[in-house]
């Protein structure tokens, strides 16, 4: 009977330990996801205007402008989709949230370049994605969970 309530014990605390370190790894790939993630968003935040301002004139830079948008659109949906540890899961929400507006923002230009009604200080003149650059802010609160 020891026997059985050792081996029981034992596979207990084996499974516990399985669990912790799946969450471990859980949390550290999800840093690392953001991490690439806020590298992209910052990196369109940074490009954007310009795309936008060399659309209105050139059919190359409209397709150019087009196809980022459309890049950017598929990664902001891709990492609101991830699973967030639990310890990070309001930093995740605060990503989601920004994410939210910048989308709103790039399917407007998306109707617009559709309609043929392309206007670049949109990009000037919104915040939606200025959001994308603040999400370096969240990141960095993100780093210190796999710290």
């Amino acid at each position: 009977m020891k026997k059985i309530a050792i081996v029981f014990v034992t596979t207990i605390l084996f499974l516990g330990g399985c669990s912790f370190l799946e969450n471990v790894n859980s949390t550290l790939n999800y840093v690392d996801e953001a991490r690439e993630y806020a590298s992209e968003a910052s990196d369109f935040a940074t490009e954007a205007p310009t795309l936008a301002k060399q659309a209105i004139n050139d059919e190359q830079a409209l397709n150019e402008f087009e196809s980022r948008l459309e890049e950017m659109k598929k990664e902001i949906q891709e990492f609101n989709e991830l699973e967030a540890p639990k310890v990070g899961a309001e930093l995740h929400q605060n990503i989601v949230d920004r994410n939210e507006k910048a989308l709103n923002t790039i399917d407007q230009f998306l109707k617009n370049m559709e309609d043929g009604n392309l206007d670049p200080s949109m990009v000037e003149n919104t915040k939606s994605f200025q959001t994308l650059t603040e999400i370096n802010d969240v990141i960095d609160q993100i780093n210190q969970l796999s710290e």
